[in-house]
């Protein structure tokens, strides 16, 4: 497993219940577009990759009923738990602790991952092993971040872990394909040479409300908490106070979450 595979693992595994948290906010409203987007009949199998806490896994379950299928993967065992537990009630949804791209099930309906294919080392092969997981016909919805959004909170984020403990701001990300297919016609044309027809990409804004409760929501319930790793509870304390003062300083009231959902029929 890739160094940058265990630092994001270990980032949700740690998120796991403040990420539920974050859900009805962020989450969930995402995770119910990808849904709406995949248009799941009673009776479909799915399979929801890196699926979290369930936030279209569990919309999936409902949408394909007691006779349908949801695989939820997930290498997070602190998610699959409490997806276990948020899915109480609903026996088509079965959740596995496991690897994505090693998953060799296949035959399904629809295979649908949100926010989760850019997470993978090499982001290309891991979609191809997921799209080839349904059958002919069937359809892949995957849901991508658009360019911009999140960036402002991790970029207070770092400015206030990095002046709390006296260290360098962390440094940029290097630049990768997710940079370079973050717009929808980029990811319409990249999803359209993975084996899939009928591309559609569908630009689903959203925008949360930074009240401080939800700017910290947003930090410890998502992968910007590995910033906060190895930090002492006091020590985090003060990077929260200093990070909600710096979005008060710079005005900014509103982070833009605005996704692209990308859909298309395997051929």
């Amino acid at each position: 497993m890739s160094s940058r595979k265990v630092g994001t693992q270990r980032a949700f595994d740690a998120a796991a219940a403040d990420f539920a948290a974050l859900g009805r906010y962020l989450w969930e409203p995402i995770g119910a577009a990808t849904v709406a987007a995949a248009g799941l009949t009673e009776g479909d199998r799915v399979l929801d990759a890196c699926c979290g806490t369930g936030a279209s896994a569990i919309p999936a379950a409902h949408a394909v009923g007691a006779e349908g299928v949801v695989d939820a993967l997930d290498l997070s065992g602190p998610m699959i738990g409490e997806l276990r537990r948020l899915s109480a009630g609903l026996p088509q949804l079965r959740a596995h602790e496991a690897d994505a791209t090693a998953w060799d099930t296949g035959g399904y309906d629809v295979v649908q991952s949100a926010l989760g294919i850019f997470f993978f080392p090499d982001m290309t092969d891991g979609t191809e092993r997921l799209i080839a997981r349904a059958r002919s016909g069937g359809r892949a919805v995957f849901t991508i971040w658009r360019g911009g959004a999140m960036v402002a909170a991790g970029r207070h984020l770092g400015r206030a872990v990095a002046a709390v403990t006296e260290s360098a701001p962390p440094p940029e990300r290097e630049p990768s394909l997710i940079d370079r297919i973050d717009q929808a016609g980029p990811y319409a044309e990249w999803l359209s040479g993975r084996n899939l027809s009928d591309v559609d990409v569908v630009v689903n804004e959203l925008r949360l409300t930074m009240t401080p409760e939800i700017a910290w929501l947003v930090v410890i319930g998502s992968g910007f908490r590995g910033l906060l790793d190895d930090l002492e509870p006091d020590v985090v304390e003060r990077v929260r106070e200093r990070y909600l003062e710096s979005l008060r300083a710079d005005g900014l009231t509103e982070l833009d979450a605005t996704t692209l959902i990308g859909s298309g029929t395997v051929r």
